[in-house]
């Protein structure tokens, strides 16, 4: 059984699940999971594409956790790019954690600016 969220409650996910299709904009002050599809960009606090998972569009996010398909740019502060990971686009980052044999085929970024 599921758990509900209420209003009294400050963290909410916001989950896309697999075999969900998104053609739109996400924007919260919390966490994204994607384990469907999403076509539009994402603004979180933490984004995880699951393997199976796919967004299309642009990701600003402090932390991203790539388990599944990024096909854009991202801007994050830390980036854990695990091995079923695919991603096109530039990856601007502050710190890189790669795990095992992905298939980036990004540009990827340096930050300069001051880690937030």
């Amino acid at each position: 059984m599921l758990a509900f969220t209420n209003s009294s409650e400050k963290q909410s996910p916001t989950i896309i699940g697999a075999g969900c299709k998104l053609t739109g904009d996400i924007k919260t002050d919390h966490t994204v999971q994607i384990h469907g599809e999403v076509i539009g960009d994402i603004i979180a606090e933490t984004v995880v594409i699951g393997r199976g998972g796919r967004v299309v569009g642009t990701v600003q996010t402090p932390v991203l956790f790539l388990h599944g398909t990024l096909e854009g740019p991202a801007t994050v502060n830390t980036a854990n790019i695990f091995s079923a990971a695919r991603m096109t686009g530039v990856l601007s980052y502050h710190t890189i954690n790669i795990t095992g044999n992905t298939g980036l085929e990004c540009k990827l970024s340096k930050r300069k600016d001051k880690n937030k």
